[in-house]
């Protein structure tokens, strides 16, 4: 895995070992192609930040802040050495459950666009985190108004229609993964 494009494009990240399951280089290139010109100047939350790959493409790229929470420690010592590695400024690292986390920063700090990839549901009964998160209140009190939230999930069959408080400006598959890029009303 690497950073893409931007001032530290080529930069190779470490990825932490079976504790997360990383975006693909090809799926990231797809998402960073739709938000376009977007990120430049953007304050970024990237939630379930893992390597923190997608707040330090977003750094790479011209956003002026970046903060990457990530509940699991060896994965956040992971990502300290990502941005020490890419020597990228603007970047903060949070460990701590991202439910508990939005609900201490609601109406605090206000994101201009945030990523999150939650783990996967994969067997029946299982939460699915990225629909709980979508309809999550106090992630809309960290959201500028029309700010968006670029949420990554697994292809489903069932997928929901209506996404509550945001209006869905594309959805995309890549393989087994979907990519929904949901904007605040």
């Amino acid at each position: 895995m690497r950073l893409i494009s931007g001032s530290a494009g080529g930069i190779p990240l470490d990825v932490p070992k079976n504790v997360t399951r990383p975006t693909q280089d090809r799926v990231k290139q797809a998402i960073f192609n739709m938000l376009g010109e977007l990120v430049d100047g953007a304050r970024v939350l990237d939630l379930f930040a893992g390597s923190g790959a997608l707040g330090l493409e977003c750094l790479s790229r011209g956003a002026v802040s970046a903060q990457l929470i990530e509940q699991d420690r060896a994965a956040c010592e992971v990502i300290r050495k990502n941005i020490a590695k890419t020597r990228l400024e603007g970047a903060s690292v949070k460990q701590g459950d991202v439910f508990k986390v939005l609900s201490q920063m609601a109406g605090t700090t206000m994101f201009d666009l945030v990523f999150a990839d939650p783990p996967y549901a994969h067997q029946l009964g299982e939460e699915d985190l990225s629909m709980k998160l979508a309809l999550f209140p106090e992630l809309q009190t960290v959201i500028v108004p029309g700010g968006s939230l670029i949420l990554e999930c697994r292809v489903t069959k069932n997928a929901p229609v209506e996404w509550g408080p945001w209006e869905m400006v594309r959805d995309r598959e890549y393989g087994g993964t979907r990519i929904l890029w949901l904007r605040k009303r």
